[in-house]
């Protein structure tokens, strides 16, 4: 496990803890951190992650896997003095907050999936991961994830056009991943398992949250996770793609705060 885990955290409610989407890092739950603490009913306690090798987090010198990013998890809930905690991700957090929940189920006070897929990677999507991922080793360079990803398909057509400036942020922060890193996650995300049969095993109160335009993890993968687990709402977001907490903050935090009223 990486030493420790750089974390931005607000407020004193229920824990919800945020995985980032690949190849972000923990400034783009800044809305959720802004706005989720103090709401009445629902508080919580926020904690945005960077996994390792984003943001302020090291890499380490372990192999490309999501279980060791969800046994991270369950060691800053230790050193943070949390028994359980609503766990969420978007996309590759997404990804995370599965391994937890198979591998920490009992830590798990409720489970938040955005923009994100129980299904393992098929032979050809594994294949572009490889291929971004020794590209942007060679090249020292992570330009080419901005080049490719921005503003399709990681953004929606409706956000592309109504807010140009947030191509600007999320490039931005794609731009400050280190190239091994991105090359690591790559890899993990490449070997990760199909985690829909796992999932039927956590009874927790659950959401799950799609764009109506992500191309990436469309709508009919958000559909299945919410077939497999016992107590998931679903919610798709019109005019939204696969960066959904950024495009549309105030809906998607409307939508958690469903889901933490839920938890018991």
């Amino acid at each position: 496990m990486t030493e420790r885990l750089s974390v931005r955290e607000a407020g004193s409610g229920t824990p919800l803890v945020l995985l980032h989407a690949f190849p972000l890092s923990s400034r783009m739950w800044q809305a959720q951190l802004d706005e989720l603490p103090g709401a009445e009913g629902a508080d919580a306690r926020v904690l945005a992650v960077d996994l390792r090798g984003f943001g302020g987090t090291e890499l380490g010198a372990d192999e490309p896997s999501l279980d060791l990013l969800a046994d991270d998890i369950a060691l800053l809930l230790d050193r943070a003095g949390i028994d359980r905690a609503v766990v969420g991700g978007l996309s590759m957090g997404g990804y995370v907050a599965m391994a937890f929940a198979r591998r920490h189920g009992d830590r798990l006070s409720g489970l938040l999936l955005a923009d994100t897929k129980g299904t393992a990677d098929t032979d050809t999507a594994r294949a572009n991961r490889e291929r971004v991922a020794a590209a942007v080793l060679a090249r020292d360079s992570v330009r080419l994830l901005v080049d490719e990803q921005l503003p399709a398909p990681l953004l929606g057509a409706t956000t592309a056009t109504r807010d140009p400036k947030l191509t600007e942020h999320v490039a931005s922060m794609i731009l400050e991943s280190a190239p091994a890193s991105v090359a690591w996650a790559q890899r993990a995300m490449a070997a990760r398992p199909d985690s829909l049969a796992s999932l039927r095993g956590a009874d927790v109160p659950a959401l799950v949250l799609v764009g109506a335009e992500d191309t990436l993890t469309p709508p009919s993968d958000a559909e299945a996770l919410a077939a497999a687990l016992p107590q998931a709402d679903l919610t798709i977001l019109p005019g939204t793609g696969h960066l959904s907490a950024l495009e549309v903050p105030e809906a998607f935090n409307a939508a958690v705060r469903g889901l933490l009223a839920r938890i018991d």
